[in-house]
C-alpha cells in the first residue's frame, strides 16, 4: 500500500501564518516551497538571472506573509494567484532597474580601460591594484554596517559555504530560509553600495 504525503492547503497555510506561534515559521517555509517553481518560470519568461529571480521571489513571499498577517490578503483570489502577481511585479521592477542602469552606464561612462590606455603598462597595473584594494576596503566597511547576522552570513557564503551549511551553522530551520535571509542581506548590501 502506498502512502502519499498530504499537500498543505492554502487555507492551512493562511490560518497557521495568521495564528503565529511556533508553527508560523514552518508554514512560512511551506508557502515558500509550494510555489518556488515560479523562480524557474521567471528565468525564461522575464530573462532575468537566477539570483534576481530568487530575490524577487523572496521579496514576494515576505510581502504575501505580511499581507496575510495584516489582513490585507482577504482571500478574494487564490494564494497562488496573489503571490504570482506580486512576484511578477517584482520581476518587472528588476527588468526596469536593469534597463535604466544599462542606459545610464552606456550614456555617461568612459571605460576604465579607455582611461588606463593612456598610462604606461606598469602604471596601469598599479592603478588596477589600488582600485581593487579600495573596493575591498569599501566592501569591508559596508559589511560592518549590516549587522552581525547579515555580515556572518555573507562572509560564510563568500567563503563557499552552501545555504544548507549556513542554515546549520546559524540555526535556521531550512536551507531555503537561510537562502532567503542571505539574499535579503545581499540586497541590503547592494543598496548600501549604491549610496
Amino acid at each position: 500500500m502506498l502512502f502519499f504525503a498530504k499537500k498543505t492547503s492554502d487555507s492551512d497555510i493562511i490560518h497557521q501564518i495568521r495564528a503565529g506561534g511556533t508553527q508560523r515559521r514552518l508554514y512560512e517555509n511551506k508557502l515558500y516551497e509550494k510555489f518556488h517553481y515560479f523562480v524557474r518560470e521567471a528565468l525564461f519568461k522575464h530573462k532575468i538571472s537566477e539570483d534576481e529571480a530568487e530575490s524577487a521571489y523572496s521579496d514576494a513571499i515576505l510581502g504575501v506573509i505580511d499581507h496575510i498577517v495584516s489582513g490585507r490578503f482577504e482571500g478574494r483570489s487564490e494564494l497562488k494567484t496573489y503571490l504570482y502577481q506580486i512576484f511578477t511585479n517584482k520581476c518587472v521592477d528588476i527588468i526596469r532597474k536593469n534597463t535604466t542602469n544599462k542606459a545610464e552606464v552606456h550614456h555617461n561612462s568612459v571605460g576604465l580601460d579607455d582611461a588606463l590606455a593612456w598610462l604606461p603598462d606598469e602604471a596601469q597595473s598599479v592603478v588596477r591594484r589600488l582600485i581593487v584594494e579600495s573596493e575591498i576596503e569599501t566592501l569591508r566597511a559596508h559589511l560592518r554596517t549590516l549587522g552581525d547576522k547579515c555580515r556572518e552570513m555573507i562572509m560564510a557564503w563568500g567563503e563557499g559555504y552552501s545555504d544548507e551549511e549556513i542554515a546549520q551553522i546559524m540555526q535556521y530551520n531550512t536551507a531555503a530560509v537561510a537562502k532567503t535571509s542571505r539574499q535579503r542581506c545581499l540586497e541590503k548590501l547592494k543598496e548600501i553600495w549604491k549610496k
